[in-house]
């Protein structure tokens, strides 16, 4: 039977309401802990043509438009699905059918990026710098100068695989410099780490409610130039992922073109709500930043490496090297932490052995120190006495 939380890990001083009763803390990259108001906000049904819930659809573009600083300029298009079928929908949407794209790839995300465009059949070159290393904005210089057909350039702003936090305002600078367009997948960091359309010149952004806006999920969407979104007529493969013709029809008739996730969007107008209150960007990146904080120290206190060193990682979510103590085995491990109201989450990466934690979600520094006791009653229990990894050299990690 899981543990409640509330018992296991909240103090009397945490800053936020501990989750509904028996439900665990979510120390992943999404779908996360949510708050009570959020899901209050799921109880009412909604007729998906009244003008009640159009208000709200109206409400969301608007805000997501305002957290980019995007203006007049720009537009927000919300799509139905994951953050996948979003980022599905931009790329076939904004990359010409005779177009190249460069696609900057330091993780799964970008890798399934590329894949999108394998089944799109569309033109792209790839420029691959391993699973933890960001790619060089001089590198791409030297990428755009050689190859003067590239049209689009995408990059992924926090590869969720492994938590490293990507370069973009230094990526667009060059992108813009070369008259190229920029495709940013924010998906892991938007909402808490900050993109400003007037300082980071992107074309495309997409992002997903279900993450550092902390809504459920069910819908992701795409905040671009409205230029962007006309050009983007007759470019897409697909009638539902037209991110054009969503766009068209949601202008003029407010109405979201097939059944829309009603329940999921209302969650989200309400988790925009919390986000403004909380101090937008600023205050959700200053509680993730602290929630980052207090995990890596109690984790290297333990004798863990992460994967990443200090400059490379977000605020976000953080990959940890498993420990090479033969007592120690993940699923034991994952098992007996969920037993206790916590549930982490596995590494995405080829070359090592690891497991991440979030840092995202309805929790503060109070659910992070918890979870670091939590581990070090599970470790005691499988008798691991050494958490430091076989070989830390391969990524170059910090202790």
């Amino acid at each position: 039977m899981t543990a409640n939380p509330t018992e296991a890990s909240a103090t009397p001083s945490s800053s936020l309401a501990a989750p509904a009763e028996g439900e665990p803390y979510l120390l992943t990259p999404g779908p996360l802990t949510t708050s009570i108001r959020t899901k209050r906000a799921m109880l009412r049904d909604w007729g998906s043509r009244d003008n009640a819930f159009r208000d709200i659809t109206e409400d969301i573009r608007r805000r997501l438009v305002a957290m980019a600083n995007g203006g007049d300029d720009y537009d927000c298009v919300p799509m139905q699905g994951s953050g996948t079928f979003s980022v599905e929908a931009a790329l076939a949407s904004f990359i010409p059918r005779e177009g190249k794209a460069l696609m900057l790839i330091n993780g799964a995300y970008g890798e399934r990026a590329a894949k999108i465009l394998d089944y799109l059949g569309r033109n792209y070159i790839t420029h691959h710098t391993g699973e933890y290393e960001p790619p060089a904005p001089e590198e791409v210089d030297q990428i755009l100068s050689h190859d003067k057909d590239i049209t689009d350039v995408f990059v992924v702003h926090c590869e969720t695989s492994s938590g490293v936090l990507n370069p973009v305002k230094e990526i667009a600078d060059i992108v813009a410099r070369h008259n190229c367009r920029l495709i940013i997948d924010s998906m892991s960091a938007f909402g808490a780490i900050d993109l400003n359309a007037r300082e980071v010149p992107f074309e495309v952004m997409v992002s997903s409610a279900n993450k550092c806006i902390e809504g459920v999920p069910g819908f992701g969407f795409i905040v671009a130039r409205k230029d962007a979104l006309e050009r983007a007529e007759g470019n897409s493969h697909s009638l539902s992922l037209d991110v054009h013709d969503q766009w068209v029809n949601m202008n003029k008739t407010r109405q979201w073109r097939f059944t829309p996730p009603t329940h999921t969007i209302a969650a989200f107008r309400e988790a925009l709500l919390q986000h403004e209150e909380e101090g937008g960007v600023a205050g959700r990146n200053a509680r993730y930043s602290r929630n980052h904080q207090v995990l890596v120290e109690g984790m290297r206190e333990m004798g863990f490496h992460t994967l990443l060193r200090d400059e490379q990682m977000a605020p976000v979510i953080t990959t940890f090297y498993s420990p090479a103590d033969p007592n120690f085995h993940f699923e034991s491990f994952y098992d007996a932490l969920a037993e206790r109201g916590y549930v982490i989450y596995p590494g995405k990466l080829t070359e090592a052995e690891t497991f991440r934690l979030g840092c995202i979600g309805y929790l503060d520094e109070h659910v992070m120190r918890g979870l670091v006791q939590a581990m070090r009653a599970v470790l005691d229990a499988m008798g691991v006495t050494d958490c430091s990894p076989e070989s830390p050299a391969i990524a170059g990690a910090a202790e």
